[in-house]
């Protein structure tokens, strides 16, 4: 695709039949939905004595978990984020399970339930139907409907605004009302420099695509920043149909620089994209800036994108309207409809034929 076509609207609504692109404008709100239903959610008195958090899922049902629990990490709280079939850590009455599934249907998710249901944690679902849904009813489960039909990894504003909601709601985490609407704000702001109708010469989001494309996306990220990393990640493999990583800093400060010169095609083939905040540890700050010098001693191209607003959750949300924004131009420069995950269609498929888990 040409940059003259990234700008096209009639390419545009060509290659995304299903307006991912709406989804994308309606995030903030979205998020405000979320967040709102949240705060409103009846519960009994008992989980107000939550004291530790453990989210159990999958992909675009699991990032949500991920971005709350770096910022409970910031207030010294210990959310766990539980993906795979693995049982869950010991569970008492002061532990809060969140089983999190935007279909309901997730078989690592559900096989943990059997194993949960005696124990008195108190639990919460977050679904929009599915077995989990049947549960919830059938065990008198409080639950958080999901209430906005779109891929799962386009329901950000449930999985993280939700939960964030939830939690606060609980008193488990606390500061929250102030930061939620300037982030929400700064998201509104950013939807509007970044949305497919901003010109390439004027739209940065449009501008990294292209630097992007054909490239391996090497995506960076310390601190809170960590799951901001994973995000654009996940996001340019589901919505762009393409290859990408994450790692960490500081620990590929001890490891993934000596890495840098070989294969020389991957040297060659990268785009390091470091997501950072000036809100990280100064010594973190000094590593990002160390590691851009290693990266341009040895010819690896690189971008570095600093979260914007004021305090973590605004840094962590504007850096999210970002990825999600590339990864769909992205998608487009790869002539792909952004929306359509045929894979993992094709992978539960297969898993069907074997049966369900025991």
């Amino acid at each position: 695709m040409t940059v003259a076509n990234l700008d096209s609207s009639s390419a545009i609504k060509a290659l995304d039949p299903s307006s991912m692109r709406q989804h994308l404008s309606s995030m903030p709100t979205q998020c405000r939905q979320a967040w709102q239903r949240a705060l409103d959610m009846r519960l009994p008195d008992s989980y107000n004595a939550v004291s530790r958090v453990v989210v159990a899922g999958m992909g675009g049902s699991a990032i949500g978990g991920d971005l709350v629990a770096a910022l409970a990490h910031l207030e010294g709280k210990s959310l766990q984020v539980h993906r795979g079939y693995a049982p869950l850590p010991p569970l008492d009455d002061t532990t809060l399970v969140v089983l999190s599934s935007y279909s309901g249907m997730t078989e690592e998710t559900l096989s943990c339930i059997d194993s949960i249901m005696d124990c008195p944690s108190p639990k919460v679902i977050a679904t929009s139907g599915g077995r989990l849904a049947e549960i919830a009813s059938d065990r008198d489960i409080p639950v958080f409907p999901i209430e906005y039909s779109a891929p799962p990894r386009a329901v950000i504003g449930y999985s993280f605004f939700g939960l964030l909601g939830l939690l606060y709601r609980l008193g488990f985490m606390s500061h929250c009302t102030t930061a939620v609407e300037g982030a929400l704000t700064l998201m509104e702001s950013l939807v509007d420099r970044l949305k497919e109708s901003q010109p390439t010469t004027s739209n940065p989001a449009k501008q990294l695509a292209l630097k992007m494309e054909g490239k391996l996306p090497v995506l960076y990220g310390a601190g809170f920043m960590e799951p901001v990393a994973r995000r654009w990640k996940t996001q340019v493999n589901e919505n762009s149909k393409s290859w990408a990583v994450f790692d960490i800093l500081p620990e590929l400060n001890h490891n993934a620089v000596v890495g840098y010169p070989n294969p020389t095609s991957v040297t060659q083939g990268s785009l390091v994209v470091l997501l950072s905040s000036p809100l990280l540890h100064p010594r973190v700050l000094l590593r990002y800036q160390i590691t851009r010098e290693i990266l341009e001693r040895e010819g690896v191209a690189h971008q570095e994108l600093q979260g914007e607003g004021e305090g973590p959750l605004a840094h962590m949300a504007s850096l999210i309207v970002w990825g999600d924004y590339v990864s769909y131009y992205l998608a487009l420069l790869y002539g792909v409809d952004p929306t359509p995950v045929e894979t993992i269609n094709y992978l539960k498929d297969r898993l069907v034929r074997y049966g369900l888990p025991a």
